[in-house]
């Protein structure tokens, strides 16, 4: 085959030289033969789009031909020429074609319309699809907003670490890291493990949040932000939960209440901005197989002043819409914990717009919220979206160091290794305050897609840890 340089498929759906020559590599996607025409789909990944590959079956080997199935991978030269079909603009006549590699009959992917149950026991596999490429391509680009938006605003990007003594939430539900030989372990007389033989000196855990060190940073910078994998070890086998998922958490020194939640709706709506701005194939694919409301939903969230809510009032109106006749699954009283059928009533049928809730009860909230004048509530601050429920969770946090003592010590936190946390109020504290984002849960909203597990190239989910 003549060597010529390669062009992606996104950028040969665009050009008008029409009789120019054209090299495209890829994979196909469906083949159809007959006996004066083969017409051969090719995917590379770059679009959701594929390109036409027009091939006359009397100038090509027959035997080639039959072989080059669903899921096979060829190399094609062709002349660039109009597309006479519909749903495209240009084509390729195949001048010349080699196969990369055959795919067998016993293809995972072959048949359409597979549960996504299914296709997640082949996760290595089912990115060739055109529902993972598109969920894959969206993931890209709010990773790359994010990014921007917060180095145009003057962010850091700060580096967390992942391997921690400490535990940011108290929740206790974290991966231990060891190179102790698990059939041998050392203790001390109470019978607990000794680890001053292990790698650390000390019990190690992967992280559950970087805010605690983020914080550290936005006291010295300013304003930062994390970005990274994170590892909670919860039993929880549902759609919304993933034991490895990646969290964005800016921390930003000097900023009030109305300022954090002005920042969290800012931000949001920067990244369901930007997909519309530059995913516009890959969300018009998936609101037509996917969610039909999906770009409804997207353009309605950027164009909508999220609703304020205290707790208290929140928790009012679902009392009223109890003794209106709805059911709820999990009673409604102040105090408790809103499970996401209640996030998802404010959002959905009482506001329909996306709700900012803050004033929640101290009891239910982390030890380091900034406490109201009430003594009773605190400046939390969660973001609750349509189809999710909560999509971010921040705070001021308590800049006074005796009164963050008395939470810690309420609430019997384990401080011994977290003397350099303290410090930050020792030594030149100040008003600081900031959020956490669950990437993942940014993109089931932006995708329309029904399962965390099907937002992240390989989940990690109780009892499952493959590839």
């Amino acid at each position: 085959m003549e060597k010529i340089k390669r062009t992606k498929v996104v950028d040969v759906l665009g050009r008008t030289d029409f009789g120019a020559m054209v090299n495209v590599r890829g994979w196909v996607r469906t083949h159809r033969s007959s006996k004066s025409v083969d017409f051969i789909a090719l995917n590379d990944g770059s679009t959701i789009k594929n390109v036409q590959v027009v091939v006359d079956p009397s100038k090509f080997d027959a035997e080639t031909l039959k072989q080059i199935t669903t899921g096979a991978c060829i190399n094609v030269n062709g002349e660039l020429v109009e597309s006479q079909g519909a749903g495209q603009s240009v084509e390729l006549q195949c001048r010349e074609l080699e196969v990369y590699g055959l795919c067998g009959g016993d293809y995972p992917m072959q048949k359409k319309g597979q549960s996504f149950e299914y296709m997640r026991q082949y996760a290595h596999l089912r990115l060739r699809t055109n529902t993972f490429g598109a969920v894959m391509r969206i993931r890209h680009n709010m990773a790359i907003a994010i990014h921007k938006y917060f180095h145009d605003h003057g962010f850091f990007y700060f580096h967390t670490p992942l391997i921690t003594a400490s535990d940011c939430e108290g929740a206790g539900q974290m991966f231990q890291v060891t190179t102790k030989n698990l059939y041998d372990l050392k203790k001390g007389e109470d019978g607990k493990i000794l680890y001053d033989d292990d790698f650390f000196g000390k019990q190690t855990s992967l992280t559950v949040s970087g805010q605690l060190e983020g914080e550290l940073g936005a006291t010295a910078l300013g304003a930062i932000y994390t970005f990274g994998p994170t590892f909670r070890a919860e039993n929880s086998n549902t759609p919304r939960h993933l034991a490895e998922f990646w969290m964005i958490e800016p921390e930003v020194a000097f900023i009030d209440l109305d300022d954090l939640m002005d920042l969290e709706e800012d931000f949001i709506k920067y990244c369901v901005q930007w997909a519309l701005d530059n995913c516009k194939d890959d969300l018009e694919f998936l609101n037509k197989m996917i969610d039909k409301t999906l770009l409804a939903r997207l353009n309605s969230v950027v164009g909508e002043q999220f609703v304020r809510l205290e707790y208290t009032e929140g928790i009012r109106i679902l009392e009223e819409a109890v003794k209106a006749g709805h059911k709820f699954e999990f009673p409604v009283s102040w105090g408790m914990d809103l499970a996401s059928e209640h996030e998802r009533y404010l959002v959905e049928h009482h506001f329909k717009k996306p709700v900012i809730m803050t004033g929640y009860p101290k009891e239910i909230k982390a030890f380091y919220m900034k406490i109201n004048d009430d003594g009773k509530t605190v400046q939390g601050t969660d973001v609750l979206f349509p189809q999710i429920g909560e999509i971010i969770g921040g705070s001021v946090r308590e800049e006074n160091y005796d009164k963050l003592m008395g939470e810690i010590n309420e609430r019997n936190i384990p401080m011994k290794d977290m003397w350099w946390y303290l410090d930050t109020r020792k030594y030149g504290t100040c008003p600081h305050g900031g959020f956490g984002l669950g990437f993942e849960r940014l993109i089931l909203f932006v995708t329309g897609m029904q399962n965390i597990r099907d937002v992240i190239p390989f989940p990690r989910t109780p009892k499952n840890a493959e590839f």
